[in-house]
């Protein structure tokens, strides 16, 4: 009689769905009535709207410029860059600052949310976005208690491209 496989595997040895759930710490943030998240190891601090001054010829992505503790910061239009119709920022409205590599870059959100602990596996985008060029922005969908997160990738976000 064949021994089941299962019962002679180690105690200790996950599945392959087991191995592809993760924890993460998220800053949740809205954007119209969507919620997306940052991972919150590149969440540097949250600030208030303040004077954004604009820079002629930037990106149409970039809102502008902040003076930030002595320093220039650009500042992303999220909605802008993402494609969301874009509406009035009101007074929920923040400024996420964000590190992605050696550069420091401010992203404008409606309003920030909490901080969230996904525990579940993230959902691949390409399989829930048509667009080709919006699936690059996003990183993966977190559901947290049939609460969708759309956890962004930063790294594209920020770029110039």
């Amino acid at each position: 009689m064949a021994k089941d496989s299962v019962a002679n595997a180690p105690k200790n040895a996950l599945s392959d769905d087991e191995e592809q759930v993760t924890a993460m710490q998220v800053v949740a943030f809205k954007l119209r009535d969507e919620e997306y998240g940052v991972n919150i190891f590149q969440v540097q601090e949250i600030n208030d709207m303040s004077d954004i001054t604009r820079v002629p010829f930037a990106a149409s992505f970039i809102k502008g410029v902040i003076n930030q503790r002595g320093s220039v910061m650009p500042v992303i239009d999220l909605k802008k860059r993402l494609g969301i119709e874009e509406t009035p920022y009101t007074n929920t409205a923040r400024i996420v600052t964000v590190i992605v590599g050696d550069l420091q870059v401010g992203m404008l959100v409606d309003a920030v949310t909490e901080v969230l602990t996904i525990r579940s596996k993230l959902v691949d985008p390409k399989k829930t976005v048509s667009d080709r060029a919006m699936e690059k922005f996003l990183s993966g969908i977190g559901n947290i208690d049939g609460r969708l997160v759309t956890m962004l990738n930063l790294e594209e976000i920020v770029a110039l491209n």
